[in-house]
C-alpha cells in the first residue's frame, strides 16, 4: 500500500521532550524556543529527519509552529487544524489560534523585557524573521540564531533522505532546461542581478528539468542551486543523488556537494537575487557576512513554473482523465458497497489506491488520501490512523480528498457522498458548496484580477445562509510536481494576478464539527477567453477550462436551491464526465455512471 496508518508521535511523548528543550534553553541562556513545521527549503512536505514540530508537540498537520518558554507552550496553527490539533498534543502544549495571534504579541505577552528567543536561521525564511524582529523591536526581546536544539536532543532522528535525482524528458517538460536557463538568465541580466539563489526544490525541478524522491508523495529534489546571469547553474546536493543525472547534465550546469553551499554564498559576486519568503535567514546572513550585495525578489522560476506550457497542459488533461476513471470506478463500487456496512475509512482509502494503481499509471499519491466519515469529516485535513479508523455508516457522509502522481500529470479531487439517508442539514449545505464551486467555474474575468478578487464568489451562496468555511478556497498544483504549488492561489489573502496556464484547486467546503464535513474539489486551469458579446474589446479575458472530471452526488443536490445557470452548468458538465469517463470504465461502472450523470 502507497499509505501507511500510523499515528506518529503519541501525546505523551510531549512533556518530557518538552521539559529536555527547556533545559537545553536554561544552558544557552533563553527564554523562548521556535520550532516551526517547515524544513530548510521551506517546503510544506518535509522528510522523516525534518518533522520536528511533530517530534516536539505529536502534531502531524502541514503548517504551524511551537513557541516554548519556562512555563509556556503554544502550538500555533490555521483554522484547517484547530479540531485536529486538540487531539494529537498533551496538555502541555496549548493550541493557540493562528493567524489571529501573531507569535510577537503571544511572545510580548509571555516574555519580559530582556527575553531572549532562539530560532533556527536555516529553518525560518528572511521575511518571516524580519516581520517578527520588527514587532519585537522596542520590547526588549531579541531574536537571537543559533543550533538546532531540537536537532541536539532528537537521539534517533532519522537519516537525510537519499533518493537519487531522476532526469525528466524535454518531450514531457515541453522545454529543455537550456532553454529555460537561458530565458530566465536574460530576464535577470535586464534587471541588474548578477546571481539567483534557488532554495525552494519544485522550482530547481522544474528549471533542470529533474525529478527526485526526498519527500513523500511529491517528486521533489533536495537541493540548492544558483542560476547566474549568463545561464549557468551550480547546484549542490548530498554526495551521490545526481549521480544518475550527472552524466545528463550539460555543460551549463555544475555539480557540488551540498556541504559546500553556505561557503559559496560568501564567494558570489551581487547583486544577488534571494526570496524572502522561500529563503532561509542563514542565506540573508551568509551573503551580510561576506559583504555580498543582495537585493529581494520573487524565485524567478516562479511564474514561468505555474504558467504551464502546451506540452505540460495536455499532460494533465490526460492525467485527469486516466484519474477520473479510476475514481468513477471507485465511486461506484463505494456505492454498492457501503449501504452493506463492514466499511471503515481506512477500507475507503485502501479501495480508492487499488483503483488507481489498476491504470498501471500510477506513481505515488499526491497527498495522504483524507477519508472522513461522519464528524472526522469535519477536520479539514483530517488524515485516519489504525487508532481513529472509524466505520463508515449509514446517514452520514463520506468526505474523500485525494491525488494521483503520474509522469505526465498531478491530481487532486474531493468528492463527499452520502451513504443512505443524508443527515440533516447535510443536503442544503452540500448544494450551497456545489454552487460556490459552480460559480467559480463560471467565472470570466479580465487580466489583472487575482484569487483575492474570486475567492468570495464560492463562498457567497453559504454566506447568504450564515455559513462559512475557514480555508483558502484553491492553491496552484504542479504538473508531476507538488500537489500544493505557488504563487497562484484562490484566497482572499492572495494578490497574484491569475495568468493563462495556472492550475488552481477549486474546493470550497462546510463543517459541521461533530456532525459532518463537506468539500467538493475540482481543479482548474486559467485560459484566454473572448471578449462577452457587448464587452469592452479593448480588455483582455481569462475563465477557467475544468480538468477533473467525476460525477457530484445528486442525492445531496437539491436543484431548487440553484438558480438556472448553476443548474445548467451541472447538467452540461455531468454529461461531459458520462462522455469522457464512460468510455474508459468497465461495464458496472458505466451503467452506475449513467444514473450519476443524468440531469436534474
Amino acid at each position: 500500500m502507497f499509505q501507511t496508518f500510523d499515528k506518529g508521535a503519541r501525546p505523551e511523548q510531549g512533556p518530557p521532550r518538552l521539559a529536555a528543550l527547556r533545559a537545553a534553553m536554561a544552558e544557552r541562556g533563553l527564554d523562548a524556543w521556535l520550532t516551526p513545521r517547515a524544513d530548510l527549503y521551506q517546503g510544506e512536505y518535509v522528510a522523516p529527519c525534518d518533522e520536528r514540530l511533530k517530534w516536539l508537540t505529536g502534531f502531524t498537520g502541514s503548517a504551524g509552529f511551537c513557541i516554548v518558554t519556562a512555563d509556556r507552550a503554544g502550538v500555533f496553527v490555521d483554522g484547517r487544524y484547530r479540531l485536529q490539533v486538540r487531539g494529537e498534543v498533551a496538555a502541555a502544549f496549548a493550541p493557540v489560534d493562528w493567524p489571529e495571534v501573531k507569535a510577537a504579541e503571544w511572545l510580548i505577552g509571555a516574555l519580559p523585557r530582556g527575553g531572549r528567543v532562539g530560532f533556527d536561521p536555516w529553518l525560518h525564511g528572511v521575511d518571516e524573521i524580519r516581520v517578527l524582529g520588527a514587532a519585537l523591536e522596542g520590547r526588549g526581546i531579541d531574536l537571537v540564531a543559533g543550533a538546532n536544539l531540537i536537532d541536539l536532543l532528537w537521539a534517533d532522528r532519522p537519516e537525510p533522505p537519499a533518493a537519487p535525482f531522476r532526469a525528466w524528458p524535454a518531450e514531457r517538460a515541453g522545454e529543455a532546461s537550456g532553454a529555460k536557463r537561458a530565458r530566465l538568465a536574460a530576464a535577470l541580466k535586464a534587471a541588474g542581478r548578477a546571481v539567483a539563489v534557488l532554495t525552494s526544490p519544485d522550482s530547481i525541478a522544474w528549471l533542470l528539468n529533474i525529478r527526485g524522491g526526498d519527500v513523500a508523495r511529491n517528486p521533489v529534489p533536495h537541493a540548492l542551486a544558483f542560476l547566474h546571469d549568463d545561464g549557468r547553474v551550480d547546484l549542490f546536493a548530498r554526495p551521490g543523488k545526481a549521480a544518475a543525472i550527472e552524466a545528463l547534465l550539460d555543460d551549463g550546469v555544475t555539480l557540488h556537494d551540498a556541504a559546500g553551499f553556505e561557503a559559496a554564498l560568501g564567494r558570489l559576486r551581487g547583486p544577488v537575487l534571494i526570496d524572502p519568503k522561500t529563503a532561509p535567514e542563514a542565506v540573508a546572513r551568509a551573503l551580510d557576512r561576506a559583504g555580498v550585495a543582495r537585493v529581494a525578489g520573487a524565485d524567478p522560476c516562479l511564474l514561468p513554473k505555474a504558467q504551464k506550457n502546451a506540452t505540460e497542459l495536455a499532460g494533465m488533461r490526460a492525467a485527469h482523465l486516466r484519474d477520473g476513471a479510476a475514481m468513477v470506478e471507485f465511486l461506484a463500487w463505494l456505492d454498492r458497497t457501503a449501504p452493506a456496512g463492514g466499511l471503515s475509512e481506512i477500507a475507503v482509502v485502501e479501495a480508492l489506491e487499488r483503483f488507481r494503481r489498476a491504470t498501471n499509471a500510477l506513481l505515488d499519491i499526491s497527498f495522504e488520501t483524507i477519508s472522513g466519515a461522519g464528524p472526522n469529516g469535519a477536520i479539514v485535513h483530517y488524515r485516519v490512523t489504525r487508532d481513529t479508523d472509524r466505520p463508515v455508516a449509514a446517514g452520514e457522509l463520506l468526505l474523500v480528498d485525494s491525488g494521483g502522481q503520474y509522469l505526465d500529470g498531478t491530481t487532486d479531487i474531493t468528492r463527499t457522498v452520502t451513504v443512505g439517508r443524508p443527515p440533516e442539514g447535510a443536503a442544503p449545505a452540500y448544494t450551497r458548496v456545489l454552487a460556490g464551486m459552480v460559480a467559480l467555474s463560471r467565472a470570466r474575468f479580465p487580466h489583472g484580477v487575482s484569487g483575492a478578487h474570486l475567492d468570495a464568489l464560492a463562498r457567497y451562496p453559504l454566506w447568504l445562509a450564515g455559513q462559512d468555511y475557514d480555508h483558502g478556497t484553491g492553491h496552484g498544483v504542479g504538473a508531476y510536481l507538488s500537489v500544493h504549488e505557488g504563487p497562484q492561489r484562490l484566497s482572499r489573502l492572495s494578490d497574484v494576478a491569475l495568468l493563462p496556464g495556472m492550475i488552481l484547486s477549486n474546493e470550497p467546503g462546510y463543517y459541521r464539527e461533530g456532525a459532518f464535513g463537506i468539500r467538493i474539489e475540482n481543479l482548474i486551469a486559467v485560459q484566454e477567453e473572448a471578449a462577452p458579446e457587448g464587452g469592452d474589446p479593448q480588455r483582455r479575458w481569462l475563465s477557467f477550462e475544468t480538468l477533473t472530471w467525476a460525477p457530484f452526488d445528486r442525492r445531496l443536490i437539491l436543484a431548487d436551491l440553484l438558480d438556472r445557470g448553476a443548474r445548467d452548468w451541472i447538467d452540461a458538465y455531468h454529461a461531459e464526465v458520462l462522455s469522457r469517463i464512460g468510455p474508459r470504465v468497465g461495464e458496472a461502472a458505466r451503467l452506475w455512471l449513467r444514473e450519476a450523470c443524468a440531469p436534474l
